[in-house]
């Protein structure tokens, strides 16, 4: 079993002021999903070097269901047209992207490369108190 985490990040903020339908669009259009081989068991189509190397005190995309690099862009593209992202200027990338699945799981994507905007995510763990908030701003922003 994976020992859980105990500390989360508790700067972690869904933005309140939502740019434009457009802006968020056009934003959706231009991100990259890298993944990050700390939160995969199998390395699918992820192109993870190497190939899956999960440590036990992360969370695990595996046990969310994403197994394809397309299907996390698309939970990533689907976060940020319902306005799930951390505060954002317009400029650049937000640091954060939140979605929920369709089997109603939260998951959490970071920003790990903000020159060209590739993200890796993670599902949020049962212990994580944001993990409440992620599903109560979704069910509203729906």
């Amino acid at each position: 079993m994976t020992p859980s985490r105990t500390v989360f990040n508790f700067k972690r903020r869904i933005a309140k002021d939502l740019p434009s339908k457009a802006k968020l669009e056009a934003l959706s259009k231009s991100l990259h999903y890298g993944g990050n081989p700390a939160h995969k068991r199998s390395p699918g189509d992820f192109g993870l070097t190497p190939p899956a190397m999960p440590r036990s005190s992360k969370s695990l995309c595996d046990n969310a269901g994403i197994l394809k690099r397309k299907e996390a862009l698309r939970l990533l593209r689907k976060g940020v047209l319902q306005g799930m992202i951390s505060n954002w200027d317009g400029k650049g990338f937000p640091k954060n992207i939140w979605v929920v699945t369709e089997d109603g799981i939260p998951l959490e994507a970071q920003l790990e490369n903000p020159g060209n905007g590739t993200y890796h995510g993670y599902p949020l763990e049962m212990n994580d108190d944001f993990r409440e908030i992620v599903l109560a701003t979704w069910e509203e922003r729906k």
